[in-house]
């Protein structure tokens, strides 16, 4: 009996250490294969445009991973500097009207601007903020991240009911890539002190990961209201 429970000892050590092994290697392991994946995506696209005379790979014997994203960085650093001054701005006044003229290109182009400026726009709270919202059904809290609120024609549909509404985007969990975007009254979102880094932690561990958190003076939780 005794010879047993050393057996069931042993594996039980084992697998907590593999476990263990496991929870080090593989965060290391993924921020390498995506690190990896993003460098050889750049050089995928930006490589064959590279002149031949100021290809490295050209002098030397071996590839060298990165040149692709290196000169991207480059070159969107200039197009940024030139962007800011006149000349600039002309230029890019000139593609974008050039752009206008194409139907269907117009639209996505407005499309995706109108994205990248909001989440990149260092004034914008967009996805910024966590919250909780009821979902799916009362009693049931789900974790959101905040966006904006509600605008154009949806706002006027909103307002003409009386409605404050914010508009939230729900991930599901492991994977906050996909979600749902959820119109959630104003008044029923309970914002969190978490950054959007610790939520998607959060989610992403399925809960396991809980960020540090320091209990204010009060401790019932608050319907904060969301910043326009």
């Amino acid at each position: 009996m005794s010879h047993h429970l050393i057996k069931l000892s042993v594996a039980a050590r084992i697998r907590n250490n593999f476990l263990t092994g496991l929870i080090i290697c593989a965060p290391i392991a993924i921020t390498l294969w995506l690190t990896w994946t993003v460098v050889h995506w750049a050089d995928s696209w930006v490589h064959p445009y590279i002149p031949a005379r100021y290809d490295p790979e050209n002098y030397l014997n071996f590839a060298v991973p990165g040149t692709g994203l290196v000169i991207a960085m480059i070159f969107i650093t200039i197009i940024g500097f030139l962007g800011k001054n006149l000349i600039g701005q002309t230029i890019v006044q000139f593609g974008e009207s050039v752009v206008r003229r194409v139907p269907l290109v117009r639209t996505i182009y407005k499309g995706v601007k109108q994205i990248v400026e909001t989440v990149l726009n260092e004034q914008s709270t967009s996805f910024k903020k966590v919250g909780l919202i009821e979902y799916p059904s009362p009693g049931l809290w789900s974790v959101v991240f905040i966006s904006t609120d509600a605008k154009g024609e949806i706002a006027s549909k909103f307002n003409a009911m009386g409605q404050d509404m914010v508009s939230v985007f729900l991930p599901p969990t492991p994977i906050p890539t996909a979600g749902f975007l959820v119109f959630v009254p104003r008044e029923k979102i309970v914002i969190l002190d978490m950054s959007a880094e610790d939520g998607a932690k959060l989610l992403i561990s399925a809960g396991l990961v809980t960020p540090e958190y320091k209990e204010k003076l009060t401790r019932k939780p608050h319907r904060s209201p969301v910043a326009s």
